[in-house]
């Protein structure tokens, strides 16, 4: 029998995604996100949820633009970082050592060292309650050559991202193979 937890943010797991931005002045900030995830197809969108008092919030509200950027699990320790500082009392991408590159499609920095980068542009903004949703239209995805598989697409082995479980404070990585989507379920029809 199942037992009652309550409403709670509880779900097994949440992306670490790292949101980039320009602040007031130009600087290039990011900060790690995970109340996030894809929410549209067609256009390809992304859904990245932050609260107001965050200093990234007010850089997306102003450029209408953000990248998310998903680290490796070698960057553990960086995506932590960038999830505990303030960009309004250090300069982020300095302190973790990481590289900022300007984005050819919109008004935000790419994370150099992280295998995979997608370019958005705000299309919605939802207010919701302790978080406001940032509705992105992807406009590109960027992928380190190294993380492509033999189709051109990256191979989830080779990104090696990995999770945040928040009720625990944890990161994991990401699993093993249990089977490719779309045929397991036909051998119940």
């Amino acid at each position: 029998m199942k037992r009652s937890l309550g409403a709670r943010a509880l779900v097994f797991t949440t992306p670490v995604w790292v949101i980039a931005t320009y602040d007031d002045k130009g600087r290039p900030n990011a900060m790690t996100a995970s109340w996030a995830g894809v929410c549209c197809s067609q256009p390809p969108c992304v859904a990245v949820s932050l609260r107001k008092h965050r200093y990234t919030y007010d850089a997306v509200m102003a450029r209408r633009a953000f990248t998310v950027n998903v680290p490796s699990a070698a960057h553990v320790r960086e995506a932590d970082f960038l999830g505990i500082a303030s960009g309004r009392n250090v300069d982020k991408f300095a302190a973790a050592g990481l590289t900022a590159v300007a984005s050819e499609l919109v008004d935000a920095p790419l994370v150099a060292e992280f295998p995979l980068s997608l370019e958005c542009r705000v299309l919605h903004v939802v207010e919701i309650g302790s978080h406001t949703q940032f509705i992105g239209e992807i406009l590109d995805v960027k992928a380190d050559e190294a993380v492509l598989d033999e189709t051109g697409l990256p191979a989830i082995a080779k990104v090696d991202p990995f999770m945040y479980v928040p009720e625990v404070r944890s990161y994991n990585g990401v699993g093993r193979l249990l089977g490719k989507a779309y045929t397991l379920g036909r051998e119940l029809e």
